[in-house]
This record gives C-alpha cells, structure tokens and sequence, in this order.
C-alpha cells in the first residue's frame, strides 16, 4: 500500500524525467546550420583533355566556407558549349554519370573540336534553399 508522500515523490520523478526526455528530443531534432547557397560552388577536377568522343569531365562540388566536398547534390542542368570562343551555338550533348569519389560528378561528352568548352551547370544541395549554378571552362587540346 502507497502512502501519499510515496505517490508523490514517484510522480514527480516521472515528471522530471519525461522533461528530461523532451528536452533530449528537442535538442536532437535541431536542424544544423546551413551555408548559404553562394558558399557553395563545382571545381574542375582537370581543366584540360583530349578533344575526342566519350571523354570524361569531373568536378567536385565544394563547400568555400569548410573546403570541404559536397556529395548527394542533384544535377537538374548541364550544358557543354563552345560559348568561351564565341560559339554558343557549337553545343554538345553532356550524359551524367556516377561519381567515383564523395562530392565528384562525372559527364561523359563528345569534344568535336579542340578549343575552350563551357560546361553550364545548376544543382540542388540537400537542406538547402537555392541552386547552385557554375560555368566553368574546359579546354579540349588536340
């Protein structure tokens, strides 16, 4: 038999923990900052290749404010012209595919003619609000 004292004293234990409790889940589920948009931007891994079929274009997507690569972003853009040598119209066709390191997207594009090619792209960052959108510029040497 529970004496009053004793209902108390284990109800108020039962309160003081299931506070606890809550405030463990609030702190857990606190979203961790987040880098703005424009702290993020894709690098060439090599700026310079054959001119030739089926060549392969690597880039990383780079946090600026850590250095640090950005892996599972999502491509929704890309496009490969000549627009560095004032031939936007000399367009190639870009094919994605999977990276081989952690933050490194791949293409796969033909590079009809030796020159300065731009490679257009746009991206989504998990957790974050905006795009990411780079042009950089590769050359194709003979």
């Amino acid at each position: 038999m529970y004496r009053g004292t004793e209902i108390m004293t284990t109800s108020k234990v039962g309160h003081a923990a299931m506070a606890a409790l809550i405030g463990v889940a609030f702190a857990g589920s606190a979203l961790p900052a987040h880098a703005e948009i424009k702290n993020y931007e894709f690098q060439l891994v090599q700026p310079t290749l054959k001119a030739g079929a089926d060549r392969i274009v690597m880039v990383r997507l780079v946090d600026k404010a850590t250095g640090k690569a950005v892996s599972d972003a999502v491509i929704f853009a890309s496009r490969l012209d000549m627009a560095p040598d004032g031939m936007q119209e000399m367009v190639t066709k870009v094919t994605w595919m999977p990276g081989t390191e952690p933050g490194t997207y791949r293409f796969k594009a033909n590079f009809s003619m030796a020159g300065r090619w731009q490679l257009s792209l746009g991206a989504k960052v998990q957790g974050e609000t905006g795009t990411v959108e780079n042009k950089l510029v590769v050359t194709a040497e003979q």
